[in-house]
Parts: structure tokens; C-alpha cells; sequence
């Protein structure tokens, strides 16, 4: 007889479980044994993935809004953070398909530590317990239903059960879909030559047969996600991101100062696969400032946001030039030594110091590089060694190029003085010219006089001549 009423179409079109199957699969001792089955006039069947992502959405925004509380409900337990469990739902809601005018009831079973309060909606509008359109029941098992004695066109939508407690939030979505019945109050049949085991479901949603009306249900779009305002320095690069809900899918439209924005080599609407819109505007430039609206548009309505983008002048770079180079340097072996030089440019370049072929990327104990605000860049050498000769380069870079200078870093050995000597000098007579050269040296005005006499060339007492001379 259910079959009968509800058409051959829908055997194969929906998940239909005989009444010998539906008994097998519940407690015949359960109160909702006979809830869903067929006789009920309820047939279960799958939701298209566009109807699942909308459920999806409406369950991810439920769960993060707040929820009006009747004084009715079951109240939490005490329970620690250790010992909580966060709701679960160990049977979740079924979909189902009907006339108007039939039974309908949404069962689930959740559990969770301390006991969930439960909250019923129907297109994201809160239920209330004092409908008396619905019966709510909740049973000590955790068992949760919601019931309608006579569905009508109404009806139809997307009924969500959320469970609470202190460790959290969960929810599940069950569509009902209602149905007008004809004047003979029985769904019509299906065309001759249609096999009964293949017929699609899209087929059947969309009203293959001219004469059964499905209400189509719409939703005005609700942007999930959305840019703030934005300040972006002339010649970068922009993004604007959101992500918007609603049934059938929304057209989007951009607009700056109210007027549209067309595609063009530096601007770009793309659409990635997980719903992410996205103007991109590369390069930016000092006309793109200003508001931008983005238009969310669809059967159901129309909603949108706006930004302002602020477009910050582009500095003007200049290359790094050397105002005081590196020189060449030559220190005693164990002194320290400072290699020095003065760099400017816009923006500030980054500098870079290299012994050889080996960079020099960071300070040591004795090693050690530093730089003011005033361009002043040195490498600092705490008791230079032989290894520490060398030519040293120093580079700087910014966006607008690079340069770079060598000098040459030389380390010599101390010279040692020698002690002096100890052997006794002794005493050679000598009439030669050469008797003037003393300790002291040579006097040479008394050796090479021209008219110096004999007399003046004797050795005098305390005359001494070393013996490697």
C-alpha cells in the first residue's frame, strides 16, 4: 500500500527497506521500532552533494552561534575535564522523502559526558519545545526525536539536532522532502518502458514527470568569509578573498567606487575548487585605490561587503654606492686590526663579507661584524694571526643592485732585539786611518783629513775594536 501511494518511481530511486529488513534492523522492544519504516509513509534517501554541502555549512555556522535556552532542558552534570566525553552521535538522522499530509518523525541517539542538551532547527531557525506543530521527546538513552502528526508543504527543509555540553558541540542534518499529492491522492506513475532498478535519482529530483511538483527550495547568500581592509605599497601584489554560501550557487561581482571592475592583464576573478572567489590586482597601482564591494547574487537575494584598499607610494630605490671603500691594511702579528667602509643606498642594502672564496656570515669570539645607522660597516679582528692575511671583499645589495670592494689584510712578525753581547772586546794597536772607528762608530772628518798628521792618528788608550769588524 505505501508503495502504491508513493509511486513506483521512488523503489528505485531512493533506499527503500522492506518492513521484513526494517524489523531485523531494530529492537522490536524499542519505542521507535517502527519509526522510518515503510508503512510509516517515510522512504529514505540520499542527498546530492549539493544539498550536503549547504547541510555542512548550516551545521559548521549552528555549532558556533549561541542557542536560546527554555529552562527546560536536562541540566548538565558535574563532570571533570579528565573524565568528560564530548557529545556523539551513535545513530544519526536519516533523510526522507513524503506527501504532504503523512507522518514524520527524525530520530537520533547521542551520548556524552555530562549528559548533552539538545537543540532542534529547521533551516538554521531554532525550534522551540512549545511548537505544537513538533513533538520533541528525550529519552534517558540518549535516544532524541522530533515528530509531525501531518507534514505540509512547509515542512520541507533541513532539520538539524544539535548536541552541548562543557566538552563541546556536535550536530547532524536529516532533509525532508514534501510533496503535493494529486486529486486521486496518489503520486504519479511511472512511463511505460522506464526499468524500475535504473531510473536516476537527478531524473527524479527534477520532476521527470511534468505532473509532480516539487517545491525548490532557495537561500539567500551569506558570505563565510571576507577581507578587512587592506594597504598594499604600489607595484605588489593584491588579494581579496571570500567565500559565500547559498542555494542555487550565487554569481559574484566586483565593483570599486560603484563601478564594475572588467578583467584585464592586471586584474583577475578566479574561483579555486573549495569556493574560495578572489580578485587579484598585480601589479597594484595608485589608481586601483579606493572602496571595493563585492556583490552576492542569487534567486533567493543578494548580499555583499566592502573594503577600502589603500595603495602606499613606491619608494623610490636607489642602488648601494660606496662613500668610503676599503684600504689596505698591515698589522703586527697579535694586534688587532679594523677593516672599515662606508655604504649608502635605498632601501638600506644588505651587506655581505667574504675572506677569499669564504663567507664570513656571522660573529665569533674573535671575529666579529658590526654596522651602524650611518653606513659604517667593519670587520673587527681580535689578535690577528698569519691565517688572517688575506683579501677581504665586502659586497652590499638592495632591490636596485649591488657593489662590492676588496682590500688586502697583511700580517707581519715582530722584530725581537737581540741581547746584548757579553765577550770582552780587546784592544788592537793601530796606526792606519781606521784607528777612529770606535764603538760609537766612525769618525770620519779625523780618518780621511788630507792634512792630518801622524800625531792625530794614534790610538788613543780607551780605543776598542769589536771583533767582527
Amino acid at each position: 500500500m505505501a508503495r502504491r501511494l508513493l509511486g513506483a518511481d521512488s523503489a528505485t530511486v531512493f533506499n527503500v527497506q522492506e518492513p521484513e529488513e526494517e524489523a531485523a534492523d531494530q529492537d522490536p522492544g524499542s519505542p521507535h521500532a517502527s519509526v522510518g519504516s515503510p508503512l510509516d509513509g517515510q522512504k529514505e534517501y540520499r542527498v546530492s552533494s549539493c544539498e550536503q554541502r549547504l547541510i555542512s555549512e548550516i551545521e559548521y555556522r549552528l555549532e558556533r552561534s549561541p542557542v536560546e535556552e527554555s529552562g527546560e532542558e536536562v541540566p548538565c552534570g558535574d563532570a571533570s575535564v579528565e573524565s568528560g566525553v564530548a557529545p556523539f552521535f551513535e545513530m544519526k538522522l536519516k533523510h526522507f522523502k513524503i506527501f504532504e499530509g503523512m507522518p514524520v518523525t527524525f530520530t537520533c541517539r547521542v551520548t556524552g559526558n555530562p549528559k548533552p542538551k539538545t537543540y532542534w532547527f529547521k533551516d538554521g531557525k531554532q525550534i522551540s519545545p512549545k511548537n505544537d506543530h513538533y513533538s520533541i521527546r528525550s529519552d534517558p538513552d540518549g535516544t532524541c526525536s522530533l515528530h509531525t502528526a501531518a507534514s505540509t508543504l512547509d515542512d520541507d527543509g533541513n532539520y538539524t539536532i544539535m548536541a552541548s555540553n562543557l566538552q563541546g558541540r556536535v550536530s547532524c542534518t536529516g532533509r525532508l522532502m514534501v510533496q503535493a499529492v494529486n486529486q486521486r491522492g496518489r503520486s504519479p506513475r511511472s512511463p511505460a518502458g522506464q526499468p524500475h532498478g535504473r531510473r536516476s535519482r537527478s531524473r527524479s529530483r527534477d520532476s521527470a514527470d511534468e505532473g509532480e511538483p516539487i517545491q525548490e527550495r532557495f537561500f539567500r547568500p551569506h558570505f563565510l568569509q571576507a577581507p578587512g581592509d587592506l594597504t598594499v605599497q604600489e607595484g605588489r601584489l593584491c588579494r581579496m578573498d571570500c567565500k559565500v554560501s547559498g542555494l542555487p550557487t550565487p554569481d559574484l561581482s566586483w565593483l570599486l567606487d560603484g563601478k564594475p571592475i572588467r578583467q584585464d592583464s592586471a586584474h583577475k576573478m578566479l574561483v579555486r575548487e573549495n569556493g574560495v572567489h578572489s580578485l587579484i590586482i598585480e601589479p597594484v597601482a595608485a589608481r586601483d585605490a579606493g572602496v571595493y564591494t563585492c556583490v552576492a547574487t542569487n534567486r533567493a537575494g543578494h548580499n555583499s561587503f566592502s573594503l577600502e584598499l589603500v595603495v602606499a607610494a613606491k619608494e623610490a630605490h636607489k642602488p648601494p654606492v660606496f662613500l668610503e671603500k676599503l684600504q689596505n691594511t698591515g698589522v703586527a702579528d697579535g694586534y688587532p686590526v679594523r677593516l672599515e667602509c662606508r655604504v649608502s643606498g635605498v632601501p638600506p642594502p644588505q651587506i655581505f663579507w667574504k675572506k677569499e672564496n669564504e663567507s664570513l656570515t656571522h660573529s665569533t669570539d674573535r671575529v666579529s661584524l658590526h654596522r651602524d645607522n650611518y653606513g659604517y660597516v667593519c670587520l673587527l679582528i681580535q689578535g690577528a694571526t698569519k691565517d688572517d692575511a688575506g683579501w677581504y671583499t665586502v659586497s652590499a645589495k638592495n632591490e636596485a643592485g649591488i657593489v662590492s670592494c676588496t682590500a688586502r689584510l697583511d700580517v707581519y712578525t715582530q722584530w725581537q732585539q737581540l741581547p746584548p753581547s757579553t765577550k770582552p772586546k780587546r784592544v788592537r794597536p793601530s796606526a792606519s786611518r781606521y784607528a777612529a772607528l770606535s764603538d760609537q762608530g766612525l769618525d770620519i772628518r779625523a780618518a780621511f783629513q788630507p792634512e792630518a798628521s801622524p800625531s792625530h792618528l794614534m790610538l788613543s788608550p780607551g780605543l776598542v775594536e769589536s771583533e767582527d769588524l
